[in-house]
């Protein structure tokens, strides 16, 4: 059975967890958090390479805990919209190339999770924008993900990005693009498009990106998180 409530908790903790590394750096901050920071990654169905990637998740984790003093995780969890542990994990991640398609229970407990203190982040692999679109519709029937400006605070949680979000990969032209789903006020969730963040996490020999590219990547993926956080 979860608790809505614990979503919340777990946020706050971590961020409190930071907040006293960085403006007291306390020797006893790690201990407020009996856990790490970690980012569940989303098992789904419909035939889409959920899992690809796999180094991507760990080293923004370590990345995080470089630059912030956050104490992570370095595994990556991996969890189905249906485990009982969902609410468990503040923050999801969802990717991939092609098909999602989520069960009536998924659709259900994914609306639980996000409108209890849950938060997605989801990156378009390239191929799975209209499928995760389509899912997203029976989740929020009637709410629809809205362009972030590049004044919101996302951009500014740690790192700046005067100009939205960069860009990592080109898959189909143009600039990236980044949408909020908002719900009472509160974005739930955030989509990123034709930019490919989280490829950019990946171990260096994977996609061969040069350095500067792979920090963006890294850093704007800390912003993400940061801002879940203090939010």
């Amino acid at each position: 059975m979860y608790n809505p409530i614990n979503l919340q908790y777990l946020r706050t903790v971590f961020m409190l967890s930071l907040i006293l590394i960085v403006h007291t750096e306390l020797s006893f901050a790690q201990n407020i958090n009996e856990g790490r920071l970690t980012i569940a990654r989303v098992k789904y169905s419909g035939g889409g390479d959920w899992y690809n990637d796999p180094s991507a998740v760990p080293n923004l984790l370590s990345f995080i805990e470089k630059e912030t003093g956050i104490f992570v995780r370095k595994d990556e969890v991996k969890i189905s919209l249906s485990d009982e542990k969902l609410f468990s994990f503040p923050i999801l991640f969802i990717t991939g190339h092609g098909r999602i398609r989520l069960t009536e229970v998924e659709v259900r407990r994914l609306r639980e999770y996000l409108t209890h203190g849950g938060f997605l982040y989801a990156d378009d692999d390239y191929g799975m924008d209209k499928f995760f679109r389509r899912e997203m519709k029976k989740v929020f029937t009637g709410y629809e993900f809205v362009e972030l400006p590049f004044n919101h605070e996302i951009y500014s949680a740690h790192f700046n990005f005067t100009n939205g979000p960069p860009k990592i990969h080109e898959h189909d032209g143009g600039p990236p693009k980044a949408y909020g789903l908002f719900y009472d006020g509160q974005m739930v969730v955030y989509y990123t498009v034709n930019t490919n963040i989280s490829d950019g996490w990946v171990d260096p020999a994977v996609h061969k990106d040069p350095p500067q590219i792979r920090e963006a990547a890294l850093k704007m993926g800390t912003n993400i998180i940061l801002w879940v956080l203090m939010h």
